[in-house]
């Protein structure tokens, strides 16, 4: 099990836009991926779990997999959430 901390750095929080992507990129792996904000955890490979999470801007959520690939899965997680605004934006 493999696990790290993160801060939401969108202005909106984590938003449609921005879950969406977590979304796309935690389906790629084969390792179960996990959110935690608080006492409220996620599953990152549903959309409208990770949205019920409402976390806000620099709120501190901590990302955990386990899985054959759960070293890759939370590195892919933390360089999401360490890119800007304008860069979570988009699906390319």
């Amino acid at each position: 099990m493999k696990r790290s901390q993160v801060v939401v750095p969108w202005p909106q929080g984590l938003h449609l836009r921005a879950a969406a992507r977590l979304v796309i990129i935690a389906r790629k792996f084969r390792s179960n991926i996990s959110l935690r904000n608080g006492s409220s955890v996620a599953s990152l490979k549903n959309i409208l779990s990770v949205i019920a999470l409402t976390a806000f801007t620099g709120s501190l959520l901590e990302i955990e997999a386990t899985g054959p690939d759960e070293q890759e899965a939370v590195s892919a997680m933390e360089s999401e959430f360490s890119r800007s605004e304008t860069d979570s934006s988009s699906f390319n």
